[in-house]
């Protein structure tokens, strides 16, 4: 009798591992659908017209950077909590960020305020190289880990004031602040390429703040309002430097 039992409790195994099997696969196949049509409706829709924006925003499992309660709701068009207190940007306006820096592919981008690292993982979607700076020590090892995980290789998180950018590594092709500034803070000039662009939130955190794209010409920016926004503020130096 205890062969035949070996042999049922192998079969039962064999069934629940591929019980479990198929439940990943169909979730897996329930958010492929979901950012499918988030990018057909919230991101083609609208104004998000760059090709290779739209193919990455529907590759990257932005689920898997959200907290578990709130993955069934990753791909709608709205901010979503993640650890520390914070929350990740809204599907549209990353597509929108992203876009307006213009990558080709093989560019150095710095990125201030890594967040859940999602922003960060479709620019390395488009070839990009990006150095990304969390003030949260927290959230910049939790950010890390997930990039990690996911198996993107040209994405360097470190814990630091984004104020101050990442010299060592300057100068970058573009530049994108994730958190609002009243102003652009001169050392993320200084580190941005002749020709380079810089896309920032740029207003009070009270009052309404403007997605401000920056070119770098001459030494001097050319600045274009694209969009109203409502971001988190830059803490660090940068809140230091609005008190004083």
């Amino acid at each position: 009798m205890r062969p035949r039992l070996l042999l049922v409790s192998f079969v039962c195994l064999a069934c629940f591992a591929s019980a479990i099997f198929l439940s990943r696969g169909q979730e897996s196949d329930i958010y492929a659908r979901k950012r499918r049509q988030m990018v057909a409706e919230q991101l083609a829709g609208r104004d998000i017209s760059d090709r290779r924006v739209l193919e990455v925003m529907g590759r990257v499992p932005r689920h898997l950077f959200v907290l578990p309660p709130y993955r069934d709701q990753s791909y709608e068009d709205y901010p979503l909590p993640i650890e520390e207190g914070q929350t990740i940007s809204q599907p549209y306006i990353v597509a929108l960020m992203t876009q307006s820096l213009g990558l080709e592919g093989g560019e150095k981008v710095l990125e201030i305020g890594t967040g859940s690292g999602y922003q960060a993982a479709v620019l390395a979607e488009l070839k990009a190289r990006v150095f990304s700076i969390e003030i949260n020590p927290r959230l910049a090892e939790q950010a890390a880990r997930t990039v990690r995980e996911l198996g993107y290789r040209d994405i360097r998180v470190k814990s630091g004031d984004g104020f101050f950018g990442w010299p060592e590594e300057a100068p970058f092709d573009g530049v994108i602040v994730t958190c609002a500034s009243p102003r652009i803070p001169p050392l993320l000039v200084e580190q941005l390429k002749e020709g380079g662009r810089l896309i920032i939130p740029l207003g009070d955190a009270r009052q309404s703040q403007v997605l401000t794209l920056a070119i770098k010409t001459g030494g001097k920016l050319r600045t274009r309002e694209i969009s109203g926004v409502r971001f988190v503020p830059m803490t660090g130096e940068a809140q230091k430097k609005k008190r004083g």
